[in-house]
């Protein structure tokens, strides 16, 4: 490795310690990454003690042996989880240490195996991670998802470059779309958080009834509950602490009323779920529930995936995003969910986060879905948006206003 990417990888695990996660002194963190590319999570726990961390843990995961167990283990032990991971994972975040959520996507993971064991083996997963995945709902510890490069990720976005130079192409996208480049990351990001900041409080002064999205192939009329919350940028965890859960961001984000969505939405990038990439597909929608899935490719995946519990057949967020962000003016296309959501506008089907409704995380299950809140054990993002899209806020009385007027912004917020 050079030394400008010793810098630039520095400066990337500070962004995650000191903006992302922003460590306190005697928090401990947690970490999951992938095994194939240890170079960031050392740096990362060296920056984390440094800020005053008072243990780091690593959960490897391997892909490699996640596809042997999808292809080869017995059926009956594919919706099994294993025990010592789930407590790890659950008794971390009942603790409240911070959680760094590092992924490498290989889109074409689970490409020729069984979708139906392949969900059987995503399934096992996010039911015993289910007290964690629902207390990070609710920003109930401090948490951030990033991403790190491994060979099969950056093959798939650069297949005409050499294999050894592939990684390093990745690493300059990723370092450029995460805002480390430029001299000093901190203060970019505080000035980029300050500008999403100054849109979500407009948003949330205006307390829309609906936005409806149109454009070429979408039609969609999303009803937002009363009092939903803007997010975007920084969030505050129960303990109040301010952190960034996503690095990169662009969105701004609520949640829709799961009983309000209607018309019809097409997707405008690919999007990997369990291992296969669908290439594009359109969702019809009928008081808040999809009623018609028309997929391009494994259209059985995804109609799996809708029918898998009874939440998913329901929105639970919808992000605005402006297409001429840093990672849409791109153009590259990440076949990952993180990077390729803050491209574009987005929705996602399954689980709303109960910090996006006022007093959401105090409400029982009950109480959270007669307000609109959705609940599932899945939350998939797919994006929507596109520089022909037009998004218009709908007041109580029916008028609209401009929110978005070809995937920009129509608003001047300060």
């Amino acid at each position: 490795m050079n030394p400008d990417f010793e810098t630039r990888l520095d400066a990337y695990a500070e962004l995650i310690v000191c903006v992302g996660l922003n460590i306190q002194p005697g928090q401990r963190l947690f970490v999951r990454a992938p095994r194939e590319n240890p170079a960031l999570v050392h740096r990362v726990a060296r920056a984390a003690y440094h800020a005053g961390a008072e243990d780091v843990q690593v959960y490897w995961e391997d892909d490699v042996l996640d596809l042997i167990r999808v292809e080869r283990a017995p059926r009956q032990v594919l919706d099994q989880y294993p025990d010592w991971v789930a407590y790890a994972y659950n008794t971390s975040s009942e603790r409240g240490d911070a959680f760094l959520l590092t992924f490498s996507p290989d889109p074409a993971l689970f490409q020729n195996q069984d979708p139906e064991r392949a969900d059987l083996f995503r399934r096992a997963r996010v039911t015993a991670l289910r007290p964690m995945l629902q207390k990070q709902a609710r920003n109930g510890f401090t948490w951030l998802a990033a991403r790190v490069p491994t060979q099969a990720w950056a093959a798939r976005l650069f297949p005409n470059a050499a294999p050894a130079v592939q990684q390093e192409k990745l690493w300059d996208a990723i370092f450029s779309m995460c805002r480390v480049d430029g001299g000093d990351p901190v203060a970019a990001w505080r000035e980029h958080l300050d500008a999403l900041e100054k849109r979500r409080a407009y948003m949330n002064a205006k307390q829309y009834a609906a936005l409806h999205f149109k454009s070429l192939v979408t039609d969609l009329t999303l009803g937002l509950p009363r009092g939903h919350v803007w997010e975007g940028g920084q969030s505050v965890a129960e303990n109040g602490v301010t952190f960034v859960a996503n690095i990169p961001t662009e969105e701004i984000f609520t949640l829709p009323h799961r009983a309000q969505a209607r018309g019809y939405v097409t997707t405008t990038r690919p999007i990997s779920i369990n291992g296969v990439l669908i290439e594009q597909f359109a969702l019809a929608f009928e008081n808040g529930r999809i009623t018609r899935v028309v997929a391009q490719n494994y259209q059985a995946a995804l109609e799996k995936m809708v029918a898998s519990d009874q939440g998913a057949a329901h929105l639970g967020e919808v992000a605005l995003v402006a297409a001429s962000n840093p990672i849409g003016r791109s153009k590259l296309l990440f076949y990952d969910g993180l990077y390729d959501e803050n491209a574009a506008s987005h929705i996602a089907i399954g689980r709303a986060y109960r910090f996006s409704l006022g007093g959401g995380e105090t409400m029982s299950a009950q109480e959270f879905e007669d307000a609109g809140g959705n609940d599932s054990a899945i939350h998939e993002d797919f994006m929507i948006g596109s520089s022909e899209m037009d998004v218009d806020g709908i007041l109580e009385d029916g008028s609209r206003e401009a929110v978005m007027r070809q995937g920009e912004f129509a608003f001047e917020a300060s």
